[in-house]
């Protein structure tokens, strides 16, 4: 048999056509003009078998570049990280594999907990009270932060770093034109946040502000000075995204007093797979908790006392009355989010702090022995893994020659601010090995003599 699937036969053709009382498919479109029809055959190749298909696809898929054939170095939001083996063993138990939506407590215990203990150490990482079972990325879900600040301030303008994901900052824009948030950039100097910028356009109508922590170019942002700021204006937010590998040794936003925490949990055990599906996370403080977007699980007992966890403070007009919601999200990454439990449970505390340093440490002698090279590497503050270098060549050209020696680069900042032009974002993890920085750090000394 040339399918593993069963294909329709014209039997089964004729069958459903009488059923609903026809002779023919085609008079399933009288409705539609006959001059406006498309006639003649498309432009497709004809079909194949499966074996024959199959080798194709695999042929073409092999031409891909991937992080089994070439060395990363490329991060910008997207990390190669170490996986530990059992992440894959338990996401793919059918029990959480096929889950979908734990209405039904009494048969969703198990997924209900796992998205519980998602939550807990999602608040434990960032220091806040409560935190969502989990959203489609980061960029998603510091956008719903936004308008929420917006929406509980009831205040009309935020002012967001450019130091912030510029990916991010475009769901941000689009997030903002609904409810008419006014979006104000605020620039960067020296890789961090403007703080004198920033400070000229706090005013009495800013609902927020929004930084990232560490930011889009590995610097980490001075958290305390900008709360300062922020406390200037009476009701205004601080709002920060933050990659939750980096607080396993930096002091979690919370202790500085962020009012909302986001981020993106694909460096807790999701493979960066061509740049998703990925697992936002969504922490506040309990005076907003009633206002947070998506679901939350709650621990409870049943009559015997026994522990249970169920959906709770779930406002309904989320899923019935959608233009009186807080947010029009009511789902969640809840498989991705397991594979961050998972992956958390398995490095355990002491685990990720050191994972955390070995990022800093590595990135740390990438610098040292570019620099060692003659690549003038950008910024002096305190870096986490990303570091931004400036070349005498397109970063597009040297890109192009370092895959050609089994390397992937780091991401042309050019692309997105002009004022970087010749500039490239390098991603060390905590899986680069001395060998292979030593070798790309040399690569990147030849290639941009």
């Amino acid at each position: 048999m040339e399918f593993r699937y069963l294909p329709m036969t014209e039997k089964d053709k004729k069958e459903m056509l009488e059923t609903i009382g026809v002779q023919t498919s085609e008079e399933l479109f009288a409705d539609i003009p006959e001059r406006i029809r498309f006639q003649g055959d498309l432009n497709i190749k004809p079909p194949k078998n499966e074996y024959q298909l199959m080798k194709e696809l695999a042929d073409t898929a092999g031409r891909n570049v991937n992080l089994k054939s070439h060395t990363s170095f490329l991060g910008a939001g997207v990390y190669d990280h170490y996986i530990p083996s059992i992440v894959d063993h338990v996401i793919s138990r059918s029990e959480f594999y096929t889950a979908y939506t734990p209405y039904q407590p009494e048969i969703s215990q198990g997924e209900l907990q796992a998205i519980f203990e998602f939550q807990t150490m999602i608040c434990e990482l960032t220091g806040m009270d409560v935190a969502n079972s989990s959203m489609y990325d980061g960029g998603t879900a510091l956008a719903e932060a936004v308008n929420l600040a917006a929406g509980q301030t009831k205040k009309k303008k935020v002012l967001v770093s450019k130091a912030v994901h510029p990916e991010s900052l475009a769901v941000i824009h689009s997030y903002a034109k609904g409810p008419g948030v006014e979006i104000i950039e605020i620039d960067h100097k020296e890789g961090l946040t403007d703080l004198e910028q920033l400070d000229h356009h706090l005013d009495e109508d800013t609902a927020g502000v929004v930084v990232q922590y560490p930011n889009f170019f590995g610097q980490v942002e001075p958290l305390e000075s900008i709360r300062r700021l922020v406390d200037k204006q009476k009701k205004a937010m601080m709002i920060t995204s933050s990659n939750p590998l980096a607080l396993g040794y930096l002091t979690p936003p919370g202790a500085f007093g962020s009012d909302i925490v986001v981020g993106d949990a694909q460096v807790f055990g999701i493979p960066a797979q061509y740049g998703g599906p990925h697992c936002g996370y969504f922490a506040t403080t309990k005076k907003l908790m009633r206002k947070v977007p998506g679901r939350l699980v709650g621990q409870t007992v049943d009559e015997d006392g026994r522990r249970g966890f169920v959906l709770t403070l779930q406002a309904r007009e989320q899923h019935i009355r959608r233009d009186k919601a807080t947010s029009n999200i009511c789902s969640n990454q809840a498989l991705n989010a397991l594979a961050a439990s998972v992956a958390l449970s398995s490095i355990g505390k002491q685990g990720l702090k050191k994972m955390a340093a070995m990022n800093i440490k590595k990135t740390l002698y990438m610098k040292q022995q570019l620099q060692a090279r003659g690549i003038e590497v950008l910024y002096k503050g305190a870096f986490f893994n990303e570091l931004v270098i400036r070349l005498k060549k397109p970063v597009k050209d040297i890109n192009q020659q370092l895959l050609e020696k089994g390397f992937i680069g780091g991401y042309d900042l050019g692309r997105t601010d002009e004022r970087l032009a010749g500039c490239m974002l390098v991603a060390v993890t905590e899986i680069r090995t001395k060998e292979e920085i030593d070798t790309f750090a040399g690569e990147m000394g030849d290639l941009n003599g």
